[in-house]
């Protein structure tokens, strides 16, 4: 029996992939094309290029690569527990269900989580397309790729032979009814710290102090939508109402921890903080007049945020306070959300930055920002400026992970034209030409490949690397017809 790539996506969502841990899902795809009788290669970043012959008849037609990536933004809602123990993104699957709504539109969900349909989806198109004989298409080459999600390492190592074609069909876009020809660059860094530890004083009370209930979302989509940046907000809290007792010795910090993923806008933080007993029953007060602030500021675009106090188990040390200020004092100082705006597309964001996750480990507290712009030179200033301010506040390293340019694909490319007329004859429609905030590994191809051309094409999903990750069915059945067709005009023009 044909497998559908419904059929294929409900097996990949067995399989963990967040970024960095694609091992498992590479084995997958080489078990994939040995059942297909397929050839592919795999590199040492774990990226998987699997070939397909031409359909008889049209082996004189040029190759065509669809592109994809493997791993996702695995996200969780905070507390959400699988089988009486809390979630782990390494070792659970995805479990999927589809919700009809309202007005009887079929949308597919993740139970917890987020859904992986960004890019798991335009992943399992490409393979159905592999394992379907009956369609008529130029020779393929289906590369999938590792990290896209948080530094693009593996498009950035693909070697120079490791793709024949010059013609790429992306099928990891995100808007319907639009053909992607452009994307921002991003520069991810991560500044680290290294504490000192001091004891916490006899007699002092733990408390946790947790804010969420927030949307998060895609930190380049979503940026411009107004939503609450956890990791700020919880610094500017501890900076404005604990500064004084935490120098005064009556308010130590154990730990700060906040957000799931560098790209995504992260939807909770906490911290855990050892008090005296004199101010130990205020905090209370303190944090529920915070909480009521909190909710008028975002009550228009972030309804669900929540900030709470709670009794917290004692911790053997706390951080000393030199390292707590300097980190007090630089996040609030970082660019956050949307920086600048795109004069000749209204609506676009041009730059934004994304505070995206702190962590308390045993000896380093770390701050990742993800600074994406359709400007290079912008891109790069404002990356100097958030190492400059990490290091004027004491950061002991600030590391580059990634730096990767924006794209514009040529207005005049025959195989965006081509796409374009595919869709209206297909659909009844011309897609909108757009470029968009998020980023693609498209600067890559375009260095490596000299002579690409690339349409970037996908359904509907609302709210990637979110738990409320979801994906219009019909719109993945519509951009299968697409792309099915593409293929065959490609093959027989």
């Amino acid at each position: 029996m044909k497998q559908t790539f419904y059929d294929i996506f409900s097996e990949l969502n067995k399989i963990p992939r967040p970024s960095h841990h694609e091992s498992r899902v590479a084995q997958w795809l080489c078990d994939f094309a040995q059942k297909h009788g397929l050839k592919y290669r795999r590199d040492d970043e774990n990226c998987v290029v699997i070939e397909k012959p031409a359909s008889p008849g049209c082996e004189d037609a040029e190759p065509v690569v669809i592109l994809n990536h493997m791993d996702m933004v695995c996200v969780a809602r905070d507390g959400y527990e699988r089988n009486g123990r809390k979630f782990d993104p390494l070792n659970d699957e995805i479990i999927p269900y589809i919700d009809v709504d309202e007005n009887g539109t079929r949308w597919m969900k993740a139970e917890g989580t987020s859904l992986g349909a960004d890019n798991g989806f335009g992943l399992s198109m490409a393979l159905a397309i592999l394992a379907d004989d009956t369609l008529v298409h130029p020779a393929l080459e289906v590369l999938t790729t590792t990290n896209e999600e948080d530094g693009m390492s593996g498009a950035e190592a693909l070697s120079l032979d490791f793709i024949k074609g010059r013609k790429i069909i992306n099928l990891d876009s995100e808007a319907y009814d639009e053909i992607t020809v452009g994307a921002a660059g991003a520069f991810l860094q991560v500044a680290h710290w290294t504490p000192r530890h001091d004891d916490v004083p006899q007699g002092y009370a733990y408390r946790r102090i947790v804010m969420d209930g927030g949307l998060g979302g895609h930190s380049g989509v979503d940026i411009n939508k107004g939503r609450c940046n956890c990791n700020r907000e919880m610094a500017v809290f501890l900076d404005e109402e604990l500064a004084d007792g935490i120098m005064a010795g009556q308010v130590a910090v154990c730990a700060f921890n906040g957000g799931t993923a560098n790209a995504s806008i992260p939807s909770c933080a906490d911290v855990v903080v050892a008090l005296h007993p004199d101010v130990a029953d205020s905090m209370a007060q303190i944090v529920a007049a915070r909480n009521e602030d909190l909710r008028a500021r975002y009550a228009a675009t972030d309804a669900g945020i929540n900030m709470r106090i709670e009794d917290a188990a004692p911790c053997d040390k706390c951080i000393d306070k030199a390292t707590v200020m300097n980190l007090l004092g630089c996040i609030p100082e970082l660019p956050c959300g949307v920086i600048e705006m795109r004069d000749d597309m209204p609506g676009t964001v041009m730059t934004s930055n994304n505070i995206g996750v702190v962590r308390t480990l045993d000896d380093e507290i770390t701050v990742s920002c993800h600074t994406r712009s359709f400007s290079n030179d912008d891109m790069h200033e404002f990356a100097e400026a958030i190492e400059e301010t990490c290091l004027g506040h004491l950061a002991s390293d600030v590391e580059q992970l990634m730096d990767t340019g924006s794209w514009m694909e040529n207005p005049d490319s025959p195989l965006l034209q081509l796409t374009c007329d595919t869709f209206k004859d297909v659909l009844g429609f011309e897609p909108k030409k757009v470029a968009m905030h998020f980023v693609l590994e498209a600067a890559y191809y375009v260095e490596k490949y000299p002579g690409v051309e690339m349409a970037s094409m996908g359904p509907l999903i609302i709210e990637p690397h979110s738990t409320s990750e979801r994906i219009n069915l019909d719109t993945a059945d519509n951009i299968w017809r697409v792309t099915v067709e593409l293929l065959k005009r490609l093959a027989t023009k």
